[in-house]
């Protein structure tokens, strides 16, 4: 009897030292990432690439579950205040918000700033976009900048024929709610049009409420404007980038180390040729689906993008204050 007392304790023992080491193995922080494209989107197939990264660098002391399709939060600005509070550790936002905490972020939005996507890269993989991202966390913001996603360049897509910056008089555009894209829609003589959702551009335009609108290859597919607005203009008058975004607050709360930061600051660098790959295969799925269904797709000369630049010139002298430095130095990495 005492010997069979002795081996259950001994049992009970081992028991016990099995799962203290297990709840050892298993002990860790789960950080929540909020994305507000649908799975299978470039940044969302890029957000959980950095979040397989992350757990599997830090060896299971750091994990981030993806929260996709706005299930987090609806809106990318919510997002951000959710950060700034530590109620939500990352999210990937376009820069345009972003750039109300770092102004120095309008400059890489201007109107016909860039004249290819290798370009931009070369900016933003550069000293000046890597000056950027360190602004995001020297700002006060409370958020962290960890590196730049792609989301290609917005052109207008019309129900007429758009080649040069004179063609959109009269015309009625749709863009997003942003003072610097109705400017610009003004200064080439178009109505800018806001308050319209991007699930309800293809009814505005086939209700002949707007003349068209603007944005990227695959919106203007997945979204079947292509279908109202039989032109597209490739004039790439913007190409804002997307931004992946960490919260000082919560990493702090959940008690990550410095030493687990820097790799999640790694992760997130490795993960943009991941997604700007992505992105690419979307885009060109897009652009071939769309050729084929016989669409106007208009390339500008040189002469024609000069039409749209001079007509724009005015944005540099309000939101270009200040940067004409930085701005030169842009222009010149695309020479």
């Amino acid at each position: 009897m005492k010997k069979l007392t002795t081996v259950i304790v001994v049992l009970a023992l081992v028991s016990c030292m099995v799962f203290a080491k297990g709840a050892t193995e298993s002990k860790g922080v789960t950080l929540k990432l909020s994305e507000v494209h649908v799975e299978g989107y470039p940044t969302t197939m890029a957000d959980r690439e950095f979040a397989r990264l992350v757990e599997e660098r830090t060896e299971g002391r750091v994990k981030i579950e993806v929260y996709s399709n706005g299930t987090l939060y609806g809106e990318e600005t919510g997002a951000i205040e959710a950060m700034q509070i530590g109620d939500c550790a990352f999210a990937r936002v376009s820069a345009s918000p972003v750039a109300s905490y770092v102004p120095a972020l309008n400059v890489i939005q201007l109107p016909y700033l860039y004249n290819s996507a290798d370009h931009m890269w070369k900016v933003l993989n550069g000293e000046i976009g890597q000056a950027m991202l360190d602004g995001v966390e020297e700002s006060g913001s409370g958020l962290i900048g960890l590196c730049w996603y792609d989301s290609g360049s917005r052109s207008f897509y019309t129900t007429k024929p758009v080649h040069q910056a004179s063609d959109l008089r009269g015309l009625k555009i749709r863009v997003q709610n942003s003072e610097m894209m109705t400017e610009l829609i003004r200064l080439c003589g178009g109505t800018p049009i806001t308050g319209i959702g991007p699930n309800d551009i293809y009814s505005a335009i086939q209700q002949g409420v707007i003349d068209g609108a603007e944005n990227n290859w695959p919106t203007y597919y997945s979204k079947g404007d292509y279908e109202v607005a039989k032109y597209y203009c490739l004039d790439a008058h913007t190409r804002v980038p997307e931004i992946l975004l960490g919260s000082v607050a919560a990493l702090k709360n959940a008690g990550v180390s410095d030493s687990d930061i820097a790799i999640i600051k790694a992760c997130a660098k490795e993960t943009q040729e991941f997604e700007i790959a992505a992105w690419k295969e979307m885009e060109k799925e897009a652009e071939t689906a769309v050729r084929a269904r016989g669409n106007i797709i208009h390339e500008p000369t040189l002469a024609q993008i000069r039409s749209f630049q001079d007509a724009v010139a005015p944005i540099y002298t309000r939101y270009g204050a200040g940067s004409e430095e930085i701005i030169a130095r842009i222009r010149a990495l695309g020479n």
